[in-house]
């Protein structure tokens, strides 16, 4: 079986790195749109523009894709599942797990703007945050800065540090860029007793789920 995995850069390199792992037997097409990045501040029009014609030539080489960008995930998966005729599995901010696990009824997502302003977010906010206080620091440069390798590690500690400070103990990483990142943002979360959250790992489930269904 082959199965696609699609973001705007090196991100999903990460998930990439974990199907080859946890599912050998697999063939894994990666494909990225490197000349466009940064995704996470372009409004949903303009990333449908630039998406689509890559999942559709994608689409004819695999069996499901597995949207890795957060940004694409929670702007444009309805329109994408209207118009590819493969299965898609999204990648979203885990706001349901984090809401669950908070001991201080207070999270921390680090996402894009466009992820942050998409309906879906902020319908995951209001179907399972409701108790929760949800802090969203500015990490609109991250992104970029990891594909440049140019990453400011003292501004990236100073805007973790901040929100544990809050009272977040469970941060969010909402873009696959940053899990590039997840051992220094933990490095400086485990100070404050917190704990970082990145959803690859329930990706690797939903994959055989869907690969069982199709056969």
């Amino acid at each position: 079986m082959r199965v696609g995995v699609f973001d705007s850069g090196v991100g999903g390199q990460s998930l990439v790195n974990l199907i080859r792992k946890e599912l050998p037997e697999l063939q894994v097409v990666y494909k990225e749109d490197h000349e466009n990045i940064p995704y996470g501040t372009k409004a949903p029009a303009e990333l449908l523009e630039l998406v689509l014609p890559l999942l559709m030539e994608l689409a004819t080489k695999v069996d499901l894709i597995v949207i890795a960008c957060n940004t694409v995930s929670t702007t444009l998966i309805d329109a994408l599942r209207e118009k590819l005729d493969v299965p898609l599995i999204a990648m979203e901010p885990m706001i349901k797990p984090a809401a669950e696990q908070t001991q201080t009824r207070t999270i921390a997502v680090c996402a894009t703007p466009t992820t942050l302003s998409s309906k879906r977010y902020l319908w995951l906010k209001a179907q399972y945050a409701k108790n929760v206080r949800v802090i969203e620091p500015d990490c609109s440069d991250w992104a970029y800065m990891i594909e440049s390798n140019t990453t400011d590690h003292k501004q990236i500690e100073q805007r973790i540090a901040e929100v544990c400070e809050s009272g977040a103990d469970i941060i969010v990483l909402g873009c696959t860029h940053y899990h590039w990142i997840e051992d220094d943002i933990q490095a400086i979360a485990n100070r404050f007793k917190a704990t970082v959250i990145q959803p690859e790992k329930a990706i690797i489930g939903q994959i055989r789920r869907v690969l069982s269904r199709l056969g």
